[in-house]
């Protein structure tokens, strides 16, 4: 970009030189000819311009559907502990004899109270496999959370992008419309002399519209922009930014085969999809267990008139005599979702190459077409801008080519800031796919999911 800056600034200086147009100061008649100054951006002050890395981490704390996403983390990691424990004991209390709560008839030996306490003891290893699927189930959701942590952040930089783009088109295209309009009064001044012709002036005019237009348009673009950086920031749309803080292209480090890697074990729709085939394999485990019967141990205390206390212990299990329709249908069920589990995953994998290959493809395009710009096409349209200024100087050259010049070299600097913003925001969603910094450029670390200890009785 420095390259092109002083591109830019040479040909203003040559504009300042040509403009006051020494042809004009030898005629007899003296016309007022406007001078034209070398005009220069001040750049703002860094403390004053909107800085990525900032916005990236206020978006990623203030978005919510991130936030709900880990709190959804939190409840699943909460539910594990829950699966894995016994199931309450029961207790039950009653009489027999009288129907007056906790009563005895005298005198009959079957009469009594007593409480009776039961539990359940699912088959060994049951319990196991319950809290190592809701584990799975929480690792998945932590890998939906770092998709939106990554989405978020790719989006928030394409927003950056974007209205960095729009603040450097509508810089370059206010600096050439002045450009322009002293360019507009040089020409009335020629044509009053009758150096130039009138169409020299009117197209000027034309020109300076044309310019007007796309400014109004610029502005409109970068609005819309700004609204949607502030919409991430949870700010009111009309909210104002400063200035977007000066970007250079970055060098991407990874080649597309590195990067398919980085992919594969990085992406969180495969990590996901991964922790999904997991949790199904586990279900089939647990299915299978269910033909294993589950136990029940129950104590009895009983009070009897005129006999001794008496205590008694039963035992029970379950007999899955409907294995058929119950747990044979379960473990089919189960491999199943395993099978259904295994080819989203799949299916993810192949996804994600096409997409990283999509984005790659943009970015390198993006890249060839910057050094083009930057070290050909525009010091060479800036190179036909200064001839075809030299040749109208001493009429070799009419007007018009030299306003067409003016505007192909504006619209080549304005490509230049567009395939910069793309080339960004490119290697910004090859970042999320492989949740690597690719390009010299650090993503926040994600916040690990943790469960805030709660005092016990809340």
């Amino acid at each position: 970009m420095s390259r092109l800056v002083q591109n830019q600034n040479g040909l203003w200086l040559a504009l300042a030189l040509f403009l006051p147009l020494s042809s004009l100061s030898q005629e007899a008649v003296k016309v007022p000819t406007p001078t034209l100054e070398t005009v220069t951006v001040t750049q703002p002050d860094a403390q004053l311009s909107l800085s990525l890395d900032e916005l990236v981490q206020e978006a990623l704390e203030k978005n919510p559907e991130a936030q709900s996403a880990l709190h959804t983390v939190n409840a699943l990691r909460r539910r594990v502990p829950q699966v894995k424990t016994l199931p309450d004991p029961v207790v039950g209390i009653g009489w027999a004899g009288n129907l007056a709560p906790f009563s005895t008839m005298s005198g009959d030996p079957s009469s009594y109270r007593g409480v009776t306490v039961s539990e359940q003891f699912p088959y060994p290893g049951k319990l196991k496999l319950q809290g190592a699927i809701a584990d799975k189930e929480a690792d998945a959701a932590q890998a939906d959370y770092e998709a939106i942590r990554r989405r978020v952040t790719a989006e928030v930089k394409a927003a950056f992008y974007d209205y960095f783009y729009f603040d450097k088109a509508i810089q370059t295209t206010t600096k050439n419309k002045d450009l322009l309009e002293k360019l507009s009064k040089i020409a009335e001044a020629r044509y009053r002399v009758g150096k130039a012709m009138q169409q020299d002036v009117l197209r000027s005019q034309v020109e300076v519209s044309l310019l007007i237009e796309k400014l109004t348009v610029l502005e409109q673009q970068k609005e819309t922009a700004q609204a949607r950086i502030n919409t991430f920031l949870l700010r009111a749309p009309e909210a104002p930014l400063p200035p977007a803080a000066e970007v250079e292209p970055a060098t991407m480090k990874y080649s597309l085969e590195e990067l398919y890697a980085l992919a594969g074990d990085n992406d969180t729709a495969v990590q996901r999809n991964q922790r999904m085939v997991e949790r199904s394999r586990l279900s089939v485990a647990l299915a299978q267990k269910q033909y294993r019967p589950d136990f029940g141990v129950s104590y009895m205390y009983q009070q009897r008139t005129a006999q001794p206390d008496m205590n008694g212990v039963t035992f029970s299990v379950n007999i899955p005599v409907f294995y058929r329709s119950k747990q044979r249908q379960g473990v089919a069920e189960a491999s199943e979702n395993l099978i259904s589990a295994e080819k989203m995953r799949d299916n993810r994998q192949n996804e994600v190459r096409f997409e990283l290959k999509q984005q790659y493809l943009a970015a390198k395009a993006s890249e060839r077409l910057l050094t083009l710009y930057s070290k050909g096409v525009v010091p060479q349209s800036s190179l036909a801008l200064e001839s075809s200024m030299s040749s109208y100087q001493v009429g070799n050259v009419d007007f018009l080519s030299l306003v067409a010049n003016f505007t192909t070299l504006l619209d080549y600097e304005i490509d230049y800031y567009r395939q910069l913003a793309d080339y960004q925001t490119a290697l910004a969603r090859i970042e999320s796919l492989t949740g690597s910094d690719v390009a010299g450029q650090s993503i926040p670390a994600a916040t690990t999911s943790t469960v805030h200890p709660v005092e016990e009785g809340k």
